[in-house]
């Protein structure tokens, strides 16, 4: 429903999601640019991972004051990851002078940004095995699957990605990726060695230059005093040997499973270069 009072006009649309979206851009917004003039606005992304908003902040709490009045930051914290959006009036700001304050924001977030686009982690390390002309296997155990869906949902996967396996169980990490028994009784499925020997046999079973596995406490149960809710396994495996780390998250299932996830894949852009 669209009306005007008072030059005012009001827009009533549905609540459900997509049919909201589908009205807003196929008749609200043109008919609004059609009635009015509207000014352009500017915007530049960043993705930044393995550090806080608040520590971001700390390190740009003099370039945020120095901005003009025109050019706004902000701060788009999600999954261990946070996007910075430098946004400014096209009508106000220059390109060439977004895009200088843009370069200033790159160079103090250097050492924690992923991509200077607003583009996914995801879709960063797509198209970095695609330039690289590099292929990925995936070995997940506590992700149950949820790196594969966040790699295959992505347009010209199947370039690069060629399929992983979910080793739920210690039998399949044994019979299929050749995970020694005595480590998973001696160290345990959630463990760093364990990781290591899945990443391994899931790359020379698939025949890919990089490899990435995952295994982990994602709770409510399963916890023991070394290992709580939310301790996380990753490795990635190549030609030129495999490397390993853990992580700590503190959540509730869903949010520990989305967690590792992004920082497993963090863990693989960082081992690729």
């Amino acid at each position: 429903m669209w009306f005007e009072k008072n030059n005012t006009i009001f827009v009533s649309m549905p609540g459900v999601p997509h049919e909201m979206k589908g009205m807003m851009e196929n008749q609200v917004l043109p008919a609004l640019q059609e009635r009015f003039q509207l000014s352009p606005f500017i915007h530049k992304t960043l993705l930044t991972a393995g550090i806080g908003e608040s520590f971001l902040a700390d390190i740009l709490i003099d370039f945020e004051k120095n901005l003009p009045a025109e050019i706004k930051l902000a701060y788009l914290p999600n999954y261990g990851m946070v996007r910075l959006r430098l946004t400014a009036d096209g009508m106000k700001i220059t390109m060439q002078e977004i895009e200088e304050r843009f370069e200033q924001l790159k160079q103090l977030v250097a050492e924690y940004m992923v991509v200077d686009q607003d583009i996914t982690l995801q879709e960063t390390i797509s198209a970095m095995l695609m330039q690289q002309k590099k292929t990925l296997s995936l070995a997940e155990s506590c992700t149950g699957g949820y790196i594969s869906h966040l790699i295959t949902a992505i347009p010209g996967s199947s370039q690069f990605y060629m399929g992983g396996v979910v080793s739920y169980s210690n039998e399949l990490k044994i019979n299929l990726l050749g995970v020694s028994p005595e480590t998973i009784i001696q160290q345990g499925a959630v463990s760093l060695a364990t990781v290591e020997q899945m990443a391994e046999g899931i790359r020379k079973k698939t025949g890919t230059d990089f490899s990435l596995a995952t295994s982990g406490i994602m709770g409510p149960g399963g916890a023991t005093g070394e290992k709580p809710v939310g301790f996380v396994c990753v490795a990635v495996s190549s030609k030129e040997g495999t490397k390993s780390t853990t992580f700590s998250f503190r959540f509730d299932r869903q949010r520990n499973i989305e967690l590792t996830a992004a920082h497993a894949l963090n863990f693989l852009r960082k081992t690729m270069g």
